[in-house]
């Protein structure tokens, strides 16, 4: 059998219960390097005194480098996802003003 014509091999999702969830409330860095998508997602932390209100500090959260099959996934479901949000009425299509 030829290289080319064989079929990739199937894969079965297996599920790690234990693993740990990371929360993040933004996102710092997207970088595209041609390949890969590299996301730098922080999480915002408030200062315990209040003298030092002023300022929040962001911290990274979790840094996730997707392949470029993965991005095309993941814009595929964020889109999938916007469109239920926004037939829910949970946001608007208007565009953002400068």
């Amino acid at each position: 059998m030829a290289a080319d014509s064989q079929q990739p091999p199937t894969s079965r999702f297996v599920d790690l219960p234990d693993l740990a969830e990371t929360f993040a409330d933004s996102i710092h860095t997207m970088v595209w390097d041609g390949q890969t998508l590299r996301i730098e997602f922080t999480v915002t932390r408030f200062p315990d005194s209040a003298a030092a209100a002023a300022e929040t500090r962001r911290h990274p959260a979790c840094r996730l480098v997707l392949t470029s099959t993965a991005t095309i996934e993941l814009f595929n479901r964020l889109q999938q996802t916007m469109a239920a949000l926004k037939q829910a009425g949970a946001v608007s299509q208007r565009k953002p003003q400068p």
